[in-house]
């Protein structure tokens, strides 16, 4: 039987900081846990052909900063912030809150799981073969400096009667080892023939010091 366990949830605060920050109690938790989906739907939804890696959602008394890791900070925040004014004000709308939105650039996407997974589920939807999207993925992350990557794919394979999973994997990844830094992150194909799901672990090596952000980021847009 498998003890399998979500590779985030396993290092928090000991090399991962949590992806949403803040403190409610009784049905305000509930309320806010909600109104987190909420925000993270509307991004996807708005910015997803931004590369978005992840979303950080922070909350003070009257308002609410999220933090958008992207691949392609032009796209979000579009000519003169208009894009970005544009999704600020969705997410007013969204939470009823005054929202602060902040975009950081990804440097080195080959290295973020989340957007190797997008990567290949578009290569999955245009009818390129796993096979093929997987090595290409895993030689990218490699050439930029990953310790070690594992790539898993699950669904109609190549549209087979029969629904199937495999995998490929090349370095390390010590998915046991609490003070690995392992960044992980899904996607779905939306192909013909049905749902495809895919999964990426990138190790990037051991923590030596506490480190708060799973991807590493530059520039800083902030709306106001």
């Amino acid at each position: 039987m498998g003890r399998k366990i979500h590779p985030v949830g396993f290092r928090l605060k000991i090399n991962r900081d949590w992806s949403a920050r803040w403190f409610a109690e009784g049905d305000r938790y509930r309320s806010l846990l909600q109104e987190d989906f909420e925000i993270r739907r509307f991004v996807e939804k708005e910015a997803d052909r931004a590369g978005i890696a992840s979303v950080e959602i922070e909350r003070y008394p009257n308002q609410v900063q999220v933090t958008l890791f992207t691949a392609k900070p032009g796209i979000v925040i579009g000519r003169k912030g208009e894009s970005v004014k544009k999704l600020r004000q969705g997410l007013e709308e969204v939470t009823g809150k005054k929202v602060k939105v902040e975009v950081e650039e990804v440097d080195k996407p080959d290295l973020s799981a989340r957007l190797v997974a997008l990567n290949i589920a578009g290569q999955l939807e245009r009818r390129i073969g796993h096979s093929r999207a997987m090595k290409r993925a895993i030689s990218q992350a490699m050439r930029q400096g990953a310790k070690g990557i594992k790539i898993q794919v699950s669904g109609r394979l190549a549209g087979a009667e029969m629904a199937r999973r495999e995998w490929q994997m090349e370095g390390q990844v010590p998915r046991n080892t609490l003070r690995s830094v392992i960044d992980y992150g899904t996607a779905e194909a939306l192909t013909t023939f049905g749902r495809i799901g895919i999964k990426v672990w990138i190790y990037k090596g051991e923590a030596a010091h506490e480190e708060t952000r799973p991807v590493e980021q530059t520039d800083v847009y902030v709306s106001q």
